[in-house]
């Protein structure tokens, strides 16, 4: 029998989840099972976020910092490539130099699995002010010389939103690393 509640909340603040950290909250806790023994602990079933209807489009003017409301997405990142980053630090991350403060590994998830952990992972390490991590995603090597579903999907979501606003550069591991199953990430400063 589970147990309807309201979102869980924040201990420190004492105040409800924000619609991000109650997103967080249910990833975290998506696949969590009780240790054996321990049946007596009933789940808690989170209700989905109820989903706000769309702003009503008004033929008003436009406000006067309207570039800023509408900041056009980063440019797109390629492996090796860096935006906004000194051509030192970006040289520094392609050859493995910047100490790796946060590593997470991909290998056995499924597509849907590895790429809510990889936001979660993302959003995490930026607001643990972390700045050089490693995403492994295991070289999936196919017959016919095709790259595994994890390697090739990774590069995209990391230019996806809201994972692109997070980072500055990714490069391809050095193969002490992890070599071509792994990437090196640059975050931004959480502001």
């Amino acid at each position: 029998m589970t147990k309807k509640s309201k979102s869980p909340k924040s201990a420190a603040a004492g105040r409800p989840l924000s619609r991000e950290e109650d997103d967080l909250w249910r990833l975290v806790t998506s696949d969590v099972v009780p240790l054996p023994g321990e049946e007596s602990v009933k789940a808690v079933d989170i209700p989905p976020p109820e989903k706000e209807p769309p702003p009503e489009k008004k033929p008003s003017a436009k406000p006067a910092n309207s570039a800023a409301a509408h900041r056009p997405p980063p440019p797109e990142l390629a492996a090796g490539g860096a935006s906004g980053v000194d051509k030192r630090t970006a040289a520094r991350l392609k050859r493995g130099q910047l100490p790796i403060e946060a590593s997470i590994d991909l290998h056995g998830m499924t597509q849907d699995e590895a790429h809510r952990a990889l936001a979660a992972f993302l959003e995490g390490a930026q607001t643990a002010s972390r700045r050089a991590v490693r995403v492994i995603t295991g070289k999936g090597l196919r017959p016919g010389g095709g790259i595994g579903v994890l390697r090739a999907a990774v590069p995209r979501w990391l230019n996806e939103a809201p994972n692109r606003r997070r980072l500055l550069a990714f490069s391809q591991a050095r193969p002490k690393d992890g070599g071509e199953g792994a990437l090196y990430v640059l975050l931004k400063k959480k502001k």
